[in-house]
């Protein structure tokens, strides 16, 4: 096999003659040769294309993917079914090597899509309008806190802890540096405690932000709390939401909530071990010019012609630093890419479709492990796919012994939640089948 680096000796000779040396050493002459490294790198001998493909092969199979095994585990990220026409577009070149779009006249299908996508985000949220995308659901929820901080000019975040305990932790990094406070309002019964909230709301409060459904996977209530967050001035209600949920619960625009975020896997995007995800987020117009990242809108050329720009770009690349409303906010353009194509090719039918799977699916199975009073319900409250059980034994017992029939259990509450011990939650999407969950029951059932 030849080596990867294509230069002959006669190729360096060639271009040792060309600057006038002789030899490669003589180009270190001016180094020390008290820090020459005298004797062979302590790495492996050299491999052929042949031999690192093998190896790398044998690496990857040593994962275990959602395609081998049966997955109940949710949590933030879920197995959804993604049509195979999304692959095919996105990996046309056109798309798939394409950068951003800062020169107009060369990008307009990029632009295009991004503008049918964030017409599709405003659409599903029933908001005014949405931005280009960002890195994750986590981002987007610190960039909306610091939006509303900006947009109100106060300090102070209060975040329910049925938010997503990652996205709390992005949240508090980001507001550590930026001298803002956050400040976490409980759960009681699994869902935001509103008498709480009220005594938390002060002068200072900049934002409120509600998960729905909740990190537990119970339904919120939006509009309730969106009520107590607003008899503060200026104090924006935040929602961070599962977007296929929206095709059947009332769209965060028509319960007055004023910035909406999200996590785009669910819209087409496989799991890949973590990532690369998609943030998405739309505000209400009072918004629009704090609104992070880019925005693409539509024109006419000096054709008349319809065409698309970037438009009121607030980053730091594209304005006076200490002008800009964020430096974190690079759109993900080849995952909204795959949420538009998503999102036109399920259509508005499909996407209710796949929602009322998760939830009959999600109840069926819920009934189906409680039903012997072994695992036992940790909240009763509506919930939409996703549910947390508790029993007498621990979930890493529990997980090994799912994982030996090639199944992924639920997520182990207890990690972040300390008071919700021997707790995991499920959840249940279309893919899974009723054959997926009876096997479930049936070994979640034999473990002692």
């Amino acid at each position: 096999m030849y080596p990867y680096i294509p230069n002959t000796p006669q190729d360096e000779q060639e271009m040792l003659q060309a600057i006038g040396l002789d030899s490669i050493e003589q180009l270190f002459e001016d180094i020390s040769e008290q820090v020459h490294l005298t004797k062979p790198l302590n790495i492996p001998a050299s491999k052929s294309e042949l031999e690192v493909s093998r190896y790398l092969k044998s690496l990857a199979d040593k994962n275990c993917s959602v395609s081998q095994l049966t997955c109940f585990l949710g949590a933030g990220a879920y197995d959804h079914y993604i049509p195979s026409v999304i692959d095919a577009i996105i990996q046309r070149s056109e798309f798939y090597t394409s950068y951003t779009p800062y020169q107009p006249e060369i990008s307009q299908g990029t632009l295009q899509y991004i503008f049918e996508y964030q017409t599709l985000i405003s659409n599903l949220t029933g908001m005014d309008l949405a931005n280009a995308s960002l890195y994750d659901g986590g981002t987007a929820i610190t960039e909306a806190a610091l939006m509303a901080c900006a947009y109100s000019r106060k300090g102070e975040i209060i975040v329910s802890t049925g938010v997503n305990p990652e996205a709390r932790q992005i949240l508090k990094t980001y507001a550590h540096a930026q001298n803002l406070k956050v400040i976490e309002v409980e759960t009681k019964d699994g869902v935001t405690d509103a008498a709480m909230l009220k005594e938390l709301i002060n002068d200072e409060t900049a934002a409120v932000i509600v998960q729905n459904p909740n990190f537990f996977g119970l339904l919120e209530d939006l509009k309730g709390l969106g009520e107590i967050a607003h008899k503060g001035k200026k104090v924006s209600m935040i929602a961070s939401v599962e977007p296929i949920s929206l095709a059947l619960l009332k769209k965060p625009g028509e319960l007055d909530v004023d910035i909406v975020v999200g996590e785009g896997q669910p819209l087409g995007i496989p799991l890949q071990f973590g990532g690369p995800y998609l943030g998405f987020m739309a505000v209400k117009k009072d918004y629009m010019r704090k609104l992070p990242g880019r925005i693409v809108g539509e024109t006419t050329d000096l054709d008349g012609k319809r065409a698309y720009v970037l438009t009121l770009s607030a980053r730091e690349q594209h304005i006076r630093r200490e002008k800009a409303t964020s430096n974190i906010c690079s759109n993900q353009g080849l995952n909204a890419l795959a949420a538009t194509v998503y999102m036109v090719t399920m259509g508005k039918e499909g996407l209710k479709e796949v929602a009322n799977q998760c939830v009959q699916k999600a109840h069926y199975a819920f009934n189906e492990l409680t039903q012997s009073g072994k695992y036992k319900p940790l909240f009763d409250k509506p919930f939409f796919m996703e549910f947390a059980l508790t029993s007498d034994v621990s979930v890493d017992k529990i997980n090994k012994a799912l994982l030996e029939e090639k199944i992924i259990g639920g997520y182990d509450l207890g990690k972040d939640y300390p008071q919700y011990k021997n707790a995991a939650l499920y959840a249940v999407t279309e893919k899974r089948t009723k054959e997926d969950i009876n096997k479930l029951r049936r070994v979640l059932e034999g473990v002692k």
